[in-house]
């Protein structure tokens, strides 16, 4: 038995050769037979060629067909490779040999039967490399016994079959698929088996799921290099063009004279920067990036939100990225895995400083307007969960306090000490909607309604006295748009004090008491479907715009002012909700309740939230739709009102873009043609009104600017290897502006906006404004001039029908006369053929009735 090699240590200097293991031996090839026992026959393949550097007419030739291989290398490649060694048949000679190095021999004839062949003797190996030499008697002897052309044969023996590592080989070999299949699930609702199909030609650039892409790609097998190339050349005499200004001083003059030599040069170069059209500086720049590293799971991000108040912290929610049916699958894996919103800050890339845990992966959140530590969600399974992080205000507050720098536009933002702010901490949710009556699929869009306004169970709008934000507006992909207050709603009938002692007692030591009365029985206020007509079958909203969605980006002051208030001393209102809703409100006149709406199809929906009486049934039912238009080929992932426009709303879906303005009904001021990739994301920039940034499933984001091109992005930018799932903006001072990118592999991207980008024109948003009203008149004109196309074809098509009708009444007449021509000349024939027959004479007149 062979020593067992010390666990634990490495070999220090030169490497000795590791003890083989005591596997069973096999018998290795001996041509003891054939008189030369010291002679082993061995197959070594391309692999074990390169390993010792034997190959084969590269190493090994007719001249030199001999290689010396050191025993302890064939001892390294039995230890590293085992039984596949090709010298695993000779282990046992190589192990019993008494020099240091075997002699290996090519042999080409397979003399021996295999390529090669080892001399396992010390005699043998010299012998080889020095043959004796022989007197010249015995070499002339030795001619005359060899026999020439004459053939022995020897009949083939039997042998066991021995393993000399082919397997592996063959296996390295054999093809192999590298490309992962694509697996694609088509469906197709029941109630639509059965329905009638038409076809017809259409555009596919505008048709809704008609663009198939089929990129053309570079194929490496088809390359051809180029191994010749002809070029002329001629040879001409160097051209020089020299000129001269002899009125140089004359022009400086003229020029002192137009011009105000007393301006205030650098202030004008700073106003002329910001100018639309320049060049300079336009790519976005890598600020930070945040990835949590302490996930076991792989996940995406499906939503940020900046922190309304503190700056340099942000807030993103993270899923699982995994299909419906691998949900499905993995569903009891996945209970226990925590659903969290991580908040990053720009101290520290590394540890989230809160997480908020939620019982299902959120896909959509965002901060109160009213009070930043009042955060709402939605879920994957249709809840819509609350959180309240004020008793953790004051953490946050200080890493802003310790890590904010004077001069944010020239140092880093925020340098807290390297010990600081390590733990992160868990925040358990406040309250949850109930299961049964809310959604019953995953909640895709989330917003608070503004704190000027409130609404009723029939959609009717009042004044908000509480001077908060109360309602939620949540849209699912369950075909159902919801209103929801956070106020309790009063009980019909009044609850008993003892169940209410009995409630209290059941609150956790570390969740707030804020929503206590919402919690796993909390009911939407309003519920809205939109029908899609005569059938049946509603829309499925992804996204949604309401009036004064716009209003949340300047809502920053606001915020400001309600915290140092509540810094003072004050209870926030969130804390004390107990009145519930107000009976007795006063209704707002003229308050627009249209909003638009973006579907799972592509369409772009303009609809009312208020419910009408039915006056056959005498229930409140949902308005039909005022306009729906059908211009994106994919899911609308952005409805979004501009900054600086109230009636300007952005829709991204598919591979297209449009701009729309409320009010419009012909269709929408910009749409574009479809891109060379998928949309996946998009918003407004906060400080340009021609400016809007656009996610691509390929990690390009591409920089729409309505002042440079209408046409087609004015920048395309590659941020990351994969697709761009969320952007988000956001202005930390006049000289410094970010934005948050967030990819499918769940990184964050921060990236830091250049000036060209941030700082708009002089003129710049009436110059934009100027181009949407014009785009408005465009389509009024081509309003105008389809009604009078329209109208130029009725009067065609009529004066094409009274041109049939006088073909067919000319048509008719001559019809008629042929008709009797034929009929006269019957007549006579049937009189000729009377006369032949002797049956009439020729003077009478006799007709085939006058015989019967």
């Amino acid at each position: 038995m062979a020593p067992k090699a010390q666990k634990g240590k490495k070999p220090s200097g030169k490497k000795k050769p590791k003890p083989l293991p005591d596997t069973e031996e096999e018998e290795p090839l001996n041509m003891e037979s054939m008189g030369h026992p010291e002679i082993y026959p061995l197959v070594l393949t391309t692999k074990t060629q390169e390993i010792f550097n034997c190959r084969i007419d590269e190493d090994v030739t007719d001249e030199v067909p001999y290689k010396l291989i050191k025993k302890e290398d064939i001892f390294e490649d039995l230890q590293n490779r085992a039984a596949v060694s090709d010298f695993h048949p000779v282990k046992k000679i190589v192990r019993e040999y008494p020099g240091d190095e075997l002699l290996l021999v090519y042999d080409k004839d397979f003399k021996y039967g295999l390529n090669f062949y080892l001399i396992a003797t010390e005699e043998g190996k010299e012998n080889y490399l020095n043959p004796p030499e022989l007197p010249p008697e015995e070499q002339e002897e030795n001619k005359e016994l060899i026999p020439e052309d004459i053939y022995i044969y020897h009949p083939p023996l039997s042998k066991p079959w021995v393993s000399l590592g082919s397997e592996k080989e063959i296996e390295e070999e054999s093809v192999k698929e590298s490309t992962k299949q694509i697996t694609y699930m088509i469906s197709r609702k029941r109630n639509q088996f059965g329905a009638p199909i038409t076809f017809s030609d259409q555009n596919a650039s505008s048709a809704k799921d008609a663009y198939i892409e089929c990129t053309a790609y570079p194929d490496k097998n088809f390359t051809l290099k180029k191994l010749e190339k002809d070029i002329g050349m001629q040879v001409i005499p160097h051209i020089k063009d020299i000129s001269t200004q002899t009125r140089c001083v004359e022009i400086a003059l003229q020029q002192n004279e137009i011009m105000n030599t007393f301006i205030e040069d650098w202030r004008c170069l700073a106003e002329e920067e910001g100018a639309f059209g320049d060049k300079t500086d336009t790519h976005l720049k890598e600020y930070q990036s945040f990835t949590d590293l302490h996930s076991t799971t792989e996940k995406k991000i499906t939503c940020i939100s900046w922190h309304p108040v503190i700056y340099g912290l942000i807030a993103v929610s993270v899923a699982v990225r995994l299909s419906f049916e691998d949900r499905v699958h993995l569903s009891g894996k996945l209970l226990l895995q925590p659903s969290l919103i991580l908040f990053w800050s720009f101290s520290d890339p590394i540890h989230p400083q809160l997480m908020l845990e939620s019982p299902e992966d959120i896909f959509c959140f965002q901060f109160c307007p009213t009070d930043p530590n009042i955060i709402a969600g939605g879920c994957i399974n249709g809840q819509i969960v609350l959180w309240d992080i004020t008793a953790h205000a004051d953490r946050i507050e200080n890493i802003k306090a310790s890590g904010r720098s004077k001069k944010v536009a020239l140092k880093p933002m925020f340098l807290l000490e390297p010990e600081s702010n390590k733990e992160s901490i868990f925040i358990r949710h406040c309250a949850v909607s109930s299961i049964e009556s809310g959604h019953k699929k995953i909640i895709t869009d989330i917003q608070w309604l503004p704190d000027t306004f409130e609404i009723n169970r029939m959609g009717f709008v009042y004044e908000n006295r509480n001077g908060i934000c109360c309602q939620l507006a949540t849209c699912s992909a369950d075909c159902t748009i919801c209103f929801w207050d956070i106020r309790p709603q009063k009980p019909l009938t009044p609850q008993p004090t003892e169940k209410k002692k009995e409630e209290s007692i059941e609150i956790p030591f570390d969740v707030p008491s804020t929503f206590l009365h919402l919690d796993l029985s909390w009911k939407p206020l309003a519920k809205i479907k939109l029908s899609k007509g005569e059938t049946s079958l509603d829309h499925c909203p992804t996204k949604i715009s309401l009036t004064e969605d716009h209003l949340l980006y300047k809502t920053q002051d606001k915020i400001l002012a309600q915290t140092k208030s509540l810094k003072a001393g004050e209870t926030s209102p969130y804390h004390n909700l107990e009145g519930g809703m107000t009976d007795h409100l006063k209704p707002l006149e003229d308050f627009c309740t249209k909003f638009f709406v973006g579907t799972e199809e592509g369409e772009v929906i303009y609809t009312d939230w208020k419910l009408e009486r039915d006056p056959d049934t005498g229930r409140f039912m949902t308005k039909k739709p005022v306009n729906l238009y059908t211009v994106h080929d994919g899911f609308v992932h952005t409805v979004q009102r501009s900054p600086f426009y109230n009636d300007i709303v952005l829709t991204i879906g598919g591979w297209n873009v449009a701009i729309w303005k409320e009010g419009v009904m012909t269709g929408p001021l910009l749409q574009s043609c479809c891109a060379p990739k998928m949309y996946t994301s998009g918003h407004w920039s906060l400080t340009r009104p021609g400016v809007f940034y656009i996610g691509r499933e390929d990690g390009y984001i591409d920089i729409w600017d309505l002042l440079e091109k209408t046409h087609e992005p004015a920048l395309s930018q590659n941020i990351c290897i994969t697709m761009i799932t969320y952007i988000k903006p956001w202005t930390f001072s006049p000289k410094q502006q970010f934005i948050a990118i967030a990819d499918y592999y769940g990184t964050l991207h921060i990236l830091e906006i250049p000036w060209t980008l941030s700082h708009p024109s002089v003129n710049e948003i009436a110059s934009v404004n100027y181009y949407f009203e014009r785009e408005v008149k465009h389509l009024e004109y081509v309003e105008q001039r389809k009604i009078i196309r329209d109208q130029e074809k009725k009067e065609m098509d009529l004066e094409m029908e009274k041109k049939k009708v006088k073909t067919y009444q000319k048509s008719k007449e001559q019809a008629e006369a042929e008709l009797k021509m034929e009929y006269e000349s019957y007549l006579e024939l049937e009189k000729t053929t009377l006369i032949n027959l002797g049956l009439a004479k020729v003077t009478e007149k006799v007709s085939y009735m006058d015989l019967i």
